[in-house]
């Protein structure tokens, strides 16, 4: 047996059932209250069977007290006054009605308290003055007679009022563990996204670009032998290229929380994106103006137009692609126009979402769909605030 088999384990004693607690409490109260109605002061009326039976009837009462605490009062109340009215007079007879006012504030809310409280508090003043005329020596004064109903009704709203905080406390506690919990979902799944769409834009781009280039260098390799060596060298850098870049994305995974394991691509490095885009033979025309643009733009601007191209080679059968990003009107507007077929190739699912997400991660927005003359069009609207380099 292991140790932690031997160590004492925490009791925590579990809530009786609401028809035992009653019980258990009506045994309590009869406990106390049964002999000071026994025996009364010389003078006074003796025990009898009204006593016993306003005994019986008070305590019966408790029985039911947390399923109907304002009868239980009122017939306690009754009982209690019956006493008095009756010559029976004693420092506990009082002790169910009390028991019972009780649970009213505690099982109930402030309105009811309060009613309960203007009701019971001249009742027990009424019930003073008539016992002290109807016997030769008085119950107690009047006003303070009206306090005693008062006690166990502030005890019992003052337990419910720690009880209403607690439960707030708790309730407030498992909201806060559970927004806790979303936000930990939201940011797993946003950095899942995050990879995917890094992911999608290397192997996607970098892998067509292969694929365009290979199919060269098998067309060439018998006729042009030159044409295929070119290709195949092309083949191996853009492979290099998108090891590069899968060890840059593996690194962010690795490296403590998330930190960049090398520079994210920036607008210069559209240049050699063209360049290995033309080595498909495709006619690239570049035109770059941004001027300063922060990191995080570049970086959109960058994929989008990655995957753009990585569209038109596998889909758009296009001859011709001109690519811009020119910053104008405080906005970045980059665009990608071919003279191909329309984009409606698998290209368009992923891709175009992740373009989209892309955009609307630096709040801009895309819009992708054919060109007035002809072939396919992705533009986006990227904001470009001030300090672009922070």
């Amino acid at each position: 047996m292991s140790r932690t088999d031997l160590s004492p384990r925490r009791w925590i004693p579990r809530p009786l059932p609401p028809f035992l607690a009653d019980a258990v409490v009506a045994a309590v109260v009869a406990l106390f209250t049964g002999p000071d109605a026994a025996v009364n002061d010389p003078g006074h009326r003796q025990a009898d069977e009204v006593t016993w039976l306003l005994f019986a009837v008070s305590i019966g009462a408790l029985l039911v007290r947390t399923r109907w605490p304002v009868g239980v009062a009122v017939v306690t109340g009754a009982a209690c006054a019956g006493w008095a009215l009756y010559g029976h007079i004693g420092e506990l007879l009082n002790l169910p009605v009390m028991v019972a006012l009780y649970t009213v504030a505690v099982r109930g809310n402030r309105r009811r308290t309060i009613r309960t409280g203007v009701v019971a508090a001249p009742a027990a003043g009424i019930v003073s003055v008539v016992a002290g005329i109807d016997v030769a020596q008085p119950q107690g004064a009047p006003l303070l007679e009206m306090l005693w109903p008062l006690v166990p009704l502030l005890l019992g709203e003052l337990v419910r009022g720690r009880r209403e905080e607690v439960r707030a406390y708790a309730g407030r506690a498992a909201r806060a563990e559970a927004e806790r919990e979303r936000e930990a979902r939201r940011r797993v799944e946003q950095e899942r996204l995050r990879i995917a769409r890094e992911l999608h834009d290397v192997v996607a781009h970098t892998v067509s670009a292969m694929t365009v280039q290979a199919g060269l260098a098998l067309d060439a390799f018998d006729t042009k032998p030159e044409v295929a060596r070119a290709a195949m060298r092309q083949v191996r850098a853009s492979g290099k290229e998108a090891v590069r870049e899968l060890r840059a994305t593996v690194g962010v995974l690795r490296s403590p929380g998330g930190a960049p394991a090398g520079p994210a691509p920036r607008l210069e490095e559209l240049t050699e994106l063209a360049e290995r885009v033309r080595a498909t033979g495709l006619e690239v025309t570049l035109r770059l103006d941004a001027g300063q643009v922060p990191q995080m733009v570049q970086l959109a601007a960058y994929r989008i137009v990655q995957e753009a191209l990585t569209n038109v080679i596998k889909h758009a059968e296009a001859r011709q692609v001109t690519v811009s990003a020119v910053r104008e009107d405080g906005r970045l507007r980059v665009e990608v126009a071919d003279d191909g077929t329309a984009h409606t190739g698998p290209g368009d699912g992923f891709g175009l979402i992740g373009m989209r997400e892309r955009a609307a991660a630096v709040g801009g927005r895309i819009e992708a769909g054919p060109a007035p003359g002809g072939g396919w069009r992705v533009r986006a609207h990227l904001p470009v605030g001030r300090g672009a380099d922070e």
